[in-house]
């Protein structure tokens, strides 16, 4: 946690080290090449090879001294040189240094100029300065031999030569040289202002005419062995060179230390930009500052990672990248690094090898730039309300501060409208005098006053918040501006923790406690599930889901429910973890409604002033002071030292502490290893090293072998040793990736193997989908040569695409695609469809032909999923990759993609997704036009070809349908064009019966969406005419999704496929519905139970994972066919070569009804409305103008029946009906008084669900 860190800390020091770091005058000037080309620079431009001076003590047990970081981090730039003439503001900034384990150590560092008075020193600047400028002159000959006009030459940075001359030029003889150096204290905590105090205090007590009124050391000496650290909820007083210095910690029970100042990163960036930064890291993107300040990196980096209490950023964590760790950058896993910007060059200058998953945040001119499609944080506007309601209270305009960012100038010339208008500074306006007058003019309080005007609220009464005045009567001992900044801090970030303890209130019910003993949980972690996500996620607010489904993706959130589990126990509780339980319990006690009803109503932050309460007692009343700085046993002549120079200090000294402290004496091991178990329990560090957190980093994190780069100075080998951890890693990341996915998809056969749990929501696999998007783009981006557009894997493809294209023009390549004529099923030898063509451009061309999708990101993404869907994703990317001459071009020899191990087994692990069936292009692009090709085939033996009538086709799927299209005469093969109709679902097919020979036998449809290839097949084997089978002029088929055989091949396991229509048991037969297999009582129990089972789990699905209801209705084991089978059991056979189907038993029950009603012998009022309502739907079928044949009729009875809840009071109708008796045999099912009333029992079941028929069930019905 920011503030926390140092694994076995000290046994309760302040400060572990006093660190100089600087110019080395014995080695002299050595240029660092690592810090970039320092050659076309001016020699006083350049940066040289800063050195570690001193440190004092040499080395703590508990925190060794890492030389090669410190030295990096303290002068992440190196040695700076200046004249006279420069300014020379001392510059404060913080580090961190995070060890292999995780744990952390601050350090924080004054750096400021001493002139040089080394004469070897100087005369090398001043040759390096002749060189310059003889290597200048000879680059850059003046046209005329005019002295002036060398002069007016411009160099390459078009400032002119006098003007080079003047600033960056050195002479020995008449510029005094200064050079840059730093003092730093390494801590094991962050107390970051009052470390800065003390730095400063000592600079100023060596800058000052008086000399301070002890030497140096007595005060150095004093923050290294004498303060201690303030112990958790106390406050602690000690003295600095010239005034006392107070840092204050929060109690276990509080939100843990956080130092910095909040402010300012409002301040830089404005609300919006920071909620939308923060949003990005809560879902792990990439995340680049860019400053010329390295506080303000620290700052924003800090407070970004502090405000996601209880989570804690798992990845990359550099907040100051130093120069040498450039390459970095290329890193293709999550960082959050902070780049330094040197002022001049902008933006486009920056070569970033990938930005498809990065968010860009240029810190200085309050700009940032995001990834694509970045899902809303849950509340946003409301958030956003709440958090400026407070920033306007402390006189920070929510659009943050122009006046502290460098553009505030460039940002004059704008004006405030145009600003508005451009989305992504949508937080910057006018003058920030009268803050609300800005907010009107703010886009976003323009979307929160629409919003909140709806709830009932009025924002013109901005609730700013006033100091009370009970708080004048207690005395500060910071000063205001300083109690200020506790204020703001605390204030803001409650609010953030609020948000969370809302939104994960009820977090505990749904964390999955391992079943097996700790041991055997952490060998098979990764196969896992630790938390119920999709029970979790259907209780959440719809808007809530974007954000929701892709964080419970994150590895932050993993690692904080592997907590949740390890800890059992109070005592043993993570300290993060108990703080946020102890707030979630409070929620929920509040929250007296069951806490598991989540709405999306705002719930404002409450604890804002408990905390400040708290704050508030310890400044008010300090609890310990520590021992005064004090002279110490020094020899006569030490500790004298030199205006304007930081003295050289006696080492003897400040090498140990007192031996008699009190608290020092604990040094024992064993002694100190005791009270870091006690600590562990109440402290607010957080022990990355203790046993727990190593077994969850090795079992769980994905980083763990990058999680933090080593930084020493780099050779290529090491470079080379950590871009093959990047692969091992990707590659360990692709393998998890593709398994997730596969057990999500698979769902219930998974589940049956013993992985996860069963089901998985559209929004859950679109966040699947988009983090396997985003890992192809981290690995496409891995290594290459020369970044071109924001995505790696399309520029990748583009090139692809053109070498292809010069390859056919100079006809060395025939087909681009290949054919498969596998599409049909083995044992179909009917006609089939001509195979489509497998062709990855042909797949590119589709996508360039969507005008929805703008950027190459978007291209990229659409057709990652469009090859999914096709199960070609992981041929596409081999057959992409076999172009070696292409890969070697664009990708160093360290890339992902030339490791051919790697990449097999990679390709390997995507083709697993072969095994699953996804719609993921089809779902999600819903509006573009998509060409259907369609055949239709008659059956060869009975005449097809003598069909005179006109034949049309309708087709429906589970996003619209294309009305009513004729098709020519004689033509059985048709392309046309229409909107994304979804997975397909029924065709209706029928003819105007017309000519000498209207009737037609049809064997089946096939329909195939020509972009994804998908084909469906809609069989049919029965006759459309009058006077033939139950002569019917159209019928409704209900479809099946064919798998083409080239994937039975490959694949080991087969997803059963879609249900078949009803009538294909009737396909072979001399077309009679009584030929139908004859079922006895039980298994037809048994068909109805499956069938009304079906449609109870079909409803207690999520909305976005239910598949056709048509299907469960109408398909070969719905409920249509099951109801017909209880009506064709024990119906007496009439006579020969008459057909009776079940359509006239119920016409002649209708009849019967209806002469009841005429002579008035009504038996009851209820049985009266059930015959009525029969016979009311009955006629209304009847009546339809379709021609939709007995048995259709009988389909849309059912349906109807469904729909209105009607069907368990017409089963028992008719069950008493005398018309029963004459047309069934003794033994049918329907005479059968305890099986009806089981068959209504079940039926029943079905009256809570709210059943919507598909529209080309019921056209022609209006009931």
């Amino acid at each position: 946690m920011s503030g926390g860190g140092g694994g076995s800390s000290a046994p309760g020091r302040f400060a572990d080290y006093f660190v100089i770091c600087g110019l080395d005058t014995e080695t002299g000037l050595e240029p660092d090449e690592l810090s970039g080309e320092n050659f076309e620079q001016t020699p006083l431009r350049r940066t040289f090879k800063s050195k570690v001076l001193a440190r004092y003590p040499e080395n703590v047990e508990w925190n060794p001294f890492d030389q090669d970081a410190v030295g990096m981090l303290c002068m992440p730039k190196g040695l700076a040189f200046k004249t006279q003439a420069d300014s020379r503001e001392p510059q404060f900034h913080s580090f961190i240094i995070t060890r292999e384990d995780g744990s952390r150590t601050f350090g924080f560092s004054l750096t400021f100029f001493e002139e040089v008075t080394s004469k070897q020193i100087c005369s090398a600047m001043q040759t390096l300065y002749h060189m310059h400028n003889a290597e200048y002159d000879i680059l850059h000959t003046p046209p005329t031999n005019d002295k002036e006009s060398c002069s007016s030459t411009g160099d390459c940075n078009g400032t002119s030569v006098s003007k080079l001359q003047r600033f960056n030029s050195y002479d020995i003889s008449r510029d005094t040289l200064y050079v840059s150096k730093c003092i730093c204290l390494i801590t094991p905590m962050s107390f970051m202002k009052a470390c800065k105090k003390v730095l400063e205090q000592l600079h100023q007590a060596v800058t000052s005419p008086q000399p301070p009124p002890l030497p140096l050391e007595s005060y150095i000496y004093n923050i290294l062995y004498e303060v201690p650290l303030p112990p958790a909820g106390r406050s602690l007083k000690f003295s600095g060179v010239y005034g006392p210095i107070i840092c204050q910690r929060p109690s276990t029970n509080e939100l843990p230390l956080f130092d910095f100042p909040v402010k300012e990163v409002f301040e830089l960036l404005g609300v919006e930009n920071v909620v939308q930064l923060f949003t990005c890291a809560l879902l792990e993107f990439q995340i680049l500052l860019y400053s010329q300040h390295y506080q303000r990196l620290m700052t924003v980096a800090e407070t970004i990672t502090a405000l996601m209490f209880p989570f804690q950023w798992q990845h990359v964590y550099v907040p100051i990248l130093p120069a040498s760790l450039l390459h970095f950058l290329d890193a293709p896993v999550p960082y959050l690094m902070g780049l330094h910007s040197n002022g001049l060059d902008d933006r486009s200058k920056l070569e970033l090898p990938q930005e498809a998953n990065l968010c860009f945040v240029d810190v200085d001119n309050h700009f940032i730039e995001l990834p694509e499609d970045l899902p809303q944080f849950p509340n946003k506007l409301e958030f956003i309300q709440e958090i400026s309601e407070i920033l306007m209270a402390f006189g920070i305009p929510p659009e943050g501060n122009l006046h502290c960012s460098e553009s505030a100038s460039k940002m004059k010339s704008l004006r405030a409208c145009d600003l508005v208008s451009d989305k992504r500074n949508g937080n910057i306006a006018g003058s920030p005098l009268n803050s609300y007058e800005l907010l009107k003019e703010n886009e976003t309080i323009a979307r929160l006053q629409a919003l909140v005007k709806r709830t009932g609220v009025s924002l013109e009464k901005l609730e700013v918040r006033e100091e009370t005045s009970s708080k004048k009567d207690l005395k500060m001992q910071c000063d205001e501006e300083e109690f200020k900044i506790y204020q703001l801090n605390i204030q803001i970030r409650e609010v953030f923790a609020n948000r969370f303890t809302q939104m994960f209130a009820d977090y505990e019910v749904f964390v999955i406690q391992p079943s097996q003993d700790k041991e055997s949980w952490f060998t098979n972690r990764e196969q896992m599930q630790n938390f119920d996500k999709a029970s979790f996620l259907s209780d959440q607010p719809e808007p809530y889901l974007p954000f929701l489904s892709r964080f419970l993706e994150t590895q932050m959130f993993a690692s904080f429910i592997d907590n949740k589990i390890m800890c059992h126990d109070e005592d043993d509780k993570d300290p993060v973890l108990r703080v946020f339980d102890s707030r979630v319990d409070k929620i929920r006690l509040l929250n007296v409604r069951t806490p598991t009803l989540r709405t999306s109503m705002y719930q404002k932050c409450t604890t804002i002033d408990e905390a400040e309460k708290s704050i508030e007692l310890r400044l008010a009343k300090i609890d310990h002071t520590a021992v005064h700085p004090h002279l110490l046993d020094m020899k006569i002549g030490q500790g004298k030292y030199e205006l304007g120079f930081f003295p050289k200090l006696q080492s003897d000294v400040l090498s140990t502490g007192p031996a008699s402290n009190k608290w020092t004496k604990r040094n024992a091991p064993a002694q100190w290893r005791r009270k870091d178990r006690q600590k562990q329990h109440t402290e607010h560090l957080r022990l990355d090293n203790d046993q727990r957190e190593k077994y969850i980093q090795e079992a769980r994190n994905l980083g763990s072998t990058i999680r933090q780069p080593k930084l020493s100075n780099l050779s290529p080998s090491v470079i080379a040793q950590t871009n093959w951890k990047f692969v091992e890693g990707l590659l360990k990341e692709c393998r998890n990736k593709t398994k997730r996915m596969l057990v999500e998809k698979m769902g219930r056969e998974a589940v049956e193997l013993g992985h996860g749990e069963v089901n998985i929501t559209g929004v859950e696999e679109n966040t699947l989908i988009a983090s396997l998007c985003d890992l192809l783009e981290r690995i496409w981006s891995h290594g290459l040569q020369v970044k071109q557009g924001k995505s790696a894997l399309w520029s990748h493809l583009l090139h692809y695409l053109e070498n292809r294209q010069r390859r056919t023009t100079s006809g060395s390549f025939s087909t681009s695609g290949i054919l498969l004529d596998s599409e049909r099923r083995k044992s179909d030898t009917s006609p089939a469809m001509s195979p489509l063509r497998i062709s990855l451009i042909q797949d590119m061309r589709h996508i360039q032909n969507i005008s929805e999708i703008k950027t190459d990101v978007g291209k990229a993404r659409a057709w990652v999923r469009l090859s999914m869907e096709k199960k070609l994703l992981s041929r596409h990317l081999k057959q992409l990759l076999s172009d070696h001459e292409l890969t070697k071009k664009l990708y160093k020899r360290y890339a992902f993609l030339r490791c051919d191990d790697e990449k097999e087994q990679f390709l390997y692990h995507l083709l697993s997704f072969n095994a699953v069936d996804y719609f993921c292009f089809t779902n999600v692009f819903t509006t573009i036009l998509i060409p259907y090709h369609i055949l239709i085939v008659p059956s060869k033996k009975l005449g097809g070809s003598m069909f005179t009538a006109n034949p049309w086709i309708c087709i429906s799927g589970e996003l619209g349908e294309t009305g009513v299209l004729q098709i020519p005469r004689n033509i059985l093969e048709m392309t046309f064009e229409c909107q994304n109709l979804g997975k397909l679902t029924t065709v209706q097919i029928g003819h105007d019966n017309s000519g000498l020979y209207a009737k037609w036998l049809v064997e089946y449809v096939m329909v195939r969406n020509e972009i994804t290839g998908h084909t469906y097949k809609f069989p049919c084997g029965r006759w459309l005419g009058k006077g033939m089978d139950d002569g019917s002029l159209e019928r409704i088929l209900v479809g099946e999704l064919l798998t083409s055989h080239t994937e039975a091949d490959e694949r080991q396991c087969r997803t059963p496929p879609l249900q078949q229509s009803p009538s294909m048991i009737r396909r072979f037969v001399t077309i009679s519905p009584n030929n139908k297999p004859k079922l006895n009582t039980g298994q037809i129990q048994e068909a109805i139970g499956e069938a009304v089972n079906g449609i109870v789990k079909h409803f207690h699905k999520p909305e976005k994972e239910r598949g056709s209801l048509t299907l469960l209705l109408c398909g070969e084991s719905g409920l249509v066919s099951a109801l017909e089978q209880v009506f064709q059991h024990g119906f007496k056979s009439p006579r020969l070569f008459k057909n009776v189907f079940i359509w006239d038993f119920l016409e002649k029950a209708q009849t019967y009804y209806e002469t009841l009603e005429q002579n008035e012998m009504v038996p009851e009022e209820n049985w009266q409305t059930r015959a009525r309502n029969f016979c009311r739907f009955i006629t209304a079928i009847n009546n339809t103008p379709r021609n939709i044949g007995k048995d259709g009729k009988f389909q849309m009875l059912v349906c109807l029946g469904a729909r209105d809840h009607l069907l368990h009071h017409w089963i028992a109708l008719l069950a008493d009906c005398p018309i029963t008796a004459q047309m069934y045999e003794d033994i049918a099912l329907i005479k059968d008084h305890t099986l009806v009333n089981s068959l209504i029992r079940v039926l029943q079941t079905l009256q809570e669900f709210n059943i919507t028929l598909e529209a080309s069930l019921v056209k022609g019905i209006d009931i």
